[in-house]
């Protein structure tokens, strides 16, 4: 019985598949050092033989089975290269990927689990998995996923997020966030530590410190003018009613404007550019926290540390560390 049914998909990231094996590699060689089971698995694609990846790669993978009784394994995703809603849809609409999906979807019922990571989570909506549970996606696909499965809720500020048989990831690279917690989730935490600290790779709680917010809403000319506004507000952002009156509109027509291009309400998106500033501080310049906390327009540190620990998922001082270590 495998653990880990690792799908080979046409025009997956390179590194991303690249990553998931060598987690598992990996973690079979250390967990024997630890007394612990190692995990088993197997790379597969839908129709077998070599799978040709981003890049001019290619990968030999054995041929899925068309139905395993009582296969409970976890079936893993790695990320695709769809870095567009146009590459997105054109991907759902194929027949091998609708094919795909179904199998996903029976291997769900059958009681099985499944993880993604990227754009792969698509897939994982084609199957009708998502309504109901919580997920996350590449940032900058949240709002996509948002309208393509509105009984889901897409939270693009985690890394992963776990619902059930249902395990999501964000952009390609967190496939390793999503490796990490797959060990740990078979009960075994001790051995996705190990894994970590052989590899050199840490467990990320949250894509928020990464979302730059002009992208997210996918060239939208109304968000990229008010994310300037509010950097040159900055430390005295303007509030939500100073924004829609600059900008000639109620506030609840501001909101829908900026829901609809990032998912976002307002007061997030002014907060998503102060994190970002306060972040670029942390990393670039010689500001204590408090000086930092103050530029960006809180009162003082503590301010910044709780929200940087709710959005972000780590303290100011992770930020700082790595800039006085590269120093």
């Amino acid at each position: 019985m495998h653990d880990f049914t690792v799908l080979a998909l046409d025009d997956a990231y390179a590194s991303s598949l690249a990553v998931t094996l060598d987690i598992l590699n990996a973690a079979r060689v250390i967990a024997p050092r630890l007394g612990l089971p190692a995990p088993r698995w197997r790379l597969c694609s839908a129709e077998g033989g070599m799978v040709r990846l981003q890049g001019g790669m290619q990968v030999e993978a054995a041929r899925l089975p068309a139905r395993v009784r009582d296969d409970r394994s976890t079936w893993v995703l790695p990320g695709l290269g769809l870095n567009t809603a146009a590459a997105v849809t054109q991907r759902l609409a194929r027949p091998d990927t609708a094919a795909l999906a179904r199998r996903i979807a029976r291997h769900v019922q059958g009681g099985g689990r499944v993880a993604a990571s990227c754009s792969s989570v698509f897939l994982l909506q084609a199957a009708g998995l998502l309504e109901g549970r919580r997920a996350t996606t590449s940032w900058w696909h949240a709002p996509l996923l948002q309208r393509l499965a509105p009984g889901c809720v897409v939270d693009a500020d985690r890394m992963v997020c776990a619902d059930g048989p249902i395990i999501t990831a964000g952009a390609a690279f967190a496939q390793t966030d999503l490796m990490l917690h797959l060990l740990r989730g078979q009960g075994v935490g001790a051995l996705s530590d190990a894994v970590s600290r052989v590899l050199l790779i840490d467990g990320r709680q949250a894509q928020s410190p990464y979302i730059v917010a002009e992208v997210l809403a996918n060239g939208d000319s109304l968000v990229t003018q008010l994310v300037a506004r509010i950097e040159a507000a900055l430390p005295a952002p303007p509030s939500v009613a100073a924004l829609a009156q600059a900008f000639c509109m109620s506030e609840r027509t501001l909101s829908r404007r900026i829901r609809r291009a990032t998912g976002k309400s307002t007061l997030a998106l002014v907060q998503s550019v102060r994190l970002r500033r306060a972040r670029v501080l942390l990393e670039g310049s010689r500001m204590t926290v408090d000086q930092v906390a103050e530029a960006v327009g809180y009162q003082d540190a503590t301010a910044l540390r709780r929200l940087m620990k709710k959005v972000a998922g780590a303290n100011p001082s992770r930020y700082r560390v790595s800039t006085m270590a590269a120093a």
